[in-house]
């Protein structure tokens, strides 16, 4: 086992990045800083929507190491403004300079393609060290290799990655336990651009996913030769009847039922969601709806957005978040022994103040190092509604909502938290992607947020309290991060589950270092692994406020 410590100690909560335009400290609250790090601000011309439906649905938003220097930087799927025919536009990734501000790589970068951007799915597929990277587009997806020092290249034709679909959020894991990582990529719809929508007023709006019949789904399977076979079909990952193909908006890759195979669960719009159960040598079932998550409680289908896992009860079983449409409520379904799981979304508190807002990106954290996992939620209409008190006079206007961040109570009770999250939950925009991770190096886990009018806010967490703890675990299989694995920590004599999962969200993708909150434990007693191929093996403990590599093979074998 290595270490690496990554973090000033515990008590010095904040990095102050010298070369960054000053700020106002404000301790106990989440702070947007995008504005003083290089981030795209939002355009107050930004042109009159064309009511062409993949406008309302981009949201990419990824973080990751992509130049080898060792911190996180970004990469940002975006929208061409409005126009009809629709247009293209250059994705963009920026690489964190050492001040701790972002710088736009440009060509130099790689990322030439355009494209009419939704989502992202970052690996490393080919274990060389170094994160690649897949992004979805209205069109075209486009795949690109990473050199190592952040330059890209297109790889898409010589991988066999070609994919026209409409395609929107998508996750790499390694499915089938061969050590290289797959990818799964949800489509949405077979989407007429002549066909125009309206609201009860006959005005011109947005599209539903009713209006349209579904896009099939793609498994794409690492041949370990820098290719990849489209293995769908063969792997059982198809519906019945071609027209009832589930709308997919989100997806997730890992071991959900607790048989040691990684498993695939998609949130499909409108329709019943997918769990997709490993059944081993590359075949699949979907047991959503007899697993208790591809309805709601009611036996009801729902606007399923984005997915966010993690242990929000403390029984070290994964359990699942979903969002959904406003008058829907963002749906929680909690792991059970057997395992199925059970819509705890009335219990769990959340239903008091979902039921306005139009839930996208999603992700459980612990912003206070407190020890259990929170939730953080951004928000954005699709269809237009009375603004909000303070919208901004835009285009967007009658499509902005506030995001929210909830504190986990303890057993997966939640309270809405609105003094807390700060700027999260003030600043007023239509958002879709959020991607969580340490942005700063000070051990705590900041948010990015992506909207729908090209803008980025990055909120650094100043949350944490002066004499609680954390620690940051980066695990590897193969020299890559082994995506999907299951680490638990036991600190304190209790024990804490979180995930290594890059994929989930909304159409973005996340630093996939595992983070916890060890509150006032200094030091952790054990860390334990379950890898994707279904093995695991125990750590030994050490002391808190680091970052902990842990190497397949080099635990205890349990």
């Amino acid at each position: 086992m290595s270490v690496r410590v990554s973090a000033p100690p515990a008590a010095l909560l904040f990095v102050v990045l010298g070369a960054c335009a000053p700020e106002e400290p404000r301790e106990g609250q989440f702070v947007e800083v995008g504005a003083s790090r290089g981030l795209p601000r939002p355009d107050p011309a930004w042109p009159a929507g064309t009511y062409f439906m993949p406008e309302i649905m981009q949201g990419g938003v990824g973080l990751f190491e992509a130049d080898g220097d060792g911190d996180l930087d970004l990469v940002h799927v975006r929208i061409p403004p409005p126009a009809l025919p629709p247009g293209r536009i250059r994705h963009v990734l920026y690489l964190q300079q050492a001040d701790g501000s972002f710088r736009d790589a440009g060509p130099e970068g790689g990322l030439l393609e355009e494209g009419f951007g939704q989502g992202l799915a970052i690996g490393d597929t080919d274990n060389d060290g170094d994160n690649d990277l897949y992004l979805t587009n209205y069109g075209p997806d486009v795949f690109y290799t990473n050199d190592g020092r952040g330059r890209f290249t297109n790889a898409t034709a010589t991988a066999g990655l070609e994919d026209s679909w409409w395609g929107t959020s998508a996750a790499f894991g390694d499915v089938d336990g061969d050590g290289f990582l797959d990818l799964y990529v949800a489509n949405y719809v077979r989407y007429d651009p002549e066909k125009r929508c309206t609201d009860p007023s006959e005005r011109s709006e947005y599209c539903g996913p009713r209006s349209f019949h579904g896009a099939p789904d793609q498994l794409w399977r690492n041949e370990g030769d820098g290719t990849f076979r489209n293995v769908t079909q063969q792997a059982g990952v198809v519906l019945p009847q071609d027209d009832a193909r589930g709308h997919g908006l989100g997806v997730v890759i890992t071991d959900l039922t607790r048989d040691g195979r990684a498993d695939i669960f998609v949130a499909n719009d409108a329709q019943a969601n997918q769990l997709w159960v490993n059944q081993g040598e590359g075949r699949f079932e979907d047991e959503g709806v007899a697993r208790g998550v591809g309805l709601n409680r009611h036996g009801q289908t729902e606007a399923n957005m984005g997915v966010a896992v993690g242990d929000v009860d403390g029984d070290l079983a994964p359990d699942l978040l979903v969002t959904h449409l406003w008058e829907e409520h963002n749906r929680l379904f909690l792991a059970t022994k057997s395992p199925v799981f059970r819509d705890f979304t009335v219990e769990s508190g959340l239903a008091k103040h979902d039921l306005e807002r139009t839930g996208f990106g999603c992700g459980f954290l612990d912003f206070d190092h407190d020890g259990d996992q929170d939730l953080a939620v951004v928000n954005g209409a699709v269809r237009r509604r009375p603004p909000v008190p303070g919208a901004p006079d835009t285009f967007w206007r009658e499509y902005v909502e506030p995001n929210q961040l909830f504190e986990n109570l303890g057993g997966a009770r939640f309270e809405l938290v609105e003094a807390t999250a700060g700027d999260f939950a003030r600043d007023l925009a239509a958002s879709r992607g959020l991607a969580l991770g340490d942005v700063d190096g000070d051990g705590d886990v900041d948010l990015v947020v992506a909207n729908l009018d090209n803008s980025l806010q990055l909120y650094e967490n100043r949350l944490p309290a002066a004499g609680t703890h954390w620690l940051l675990v980066r695990v590897l299989t193969h020299g890559r991060d082994a995506l999907g694995a299951q680490v638990s920590v036991q600190a304190g004599g209790t024990a804490r589950l979180a995930l290594a999962l890059a994929g989930s969200s909304y159409c973005s993708s996340n630093d996939p270092r595992v983070h916890f909150g060890l509150g006032a434990s200094a030091s952790y007693e054990a860390l334990e692994v379950l890898w994707p191929d279904g093995t695991r093996e125990r750590f030994a403990g050490g002391a808190a406020d680091r970052e902990v590599r842990l190497v397949q093979g080099e635990g205890e074998r349990r």
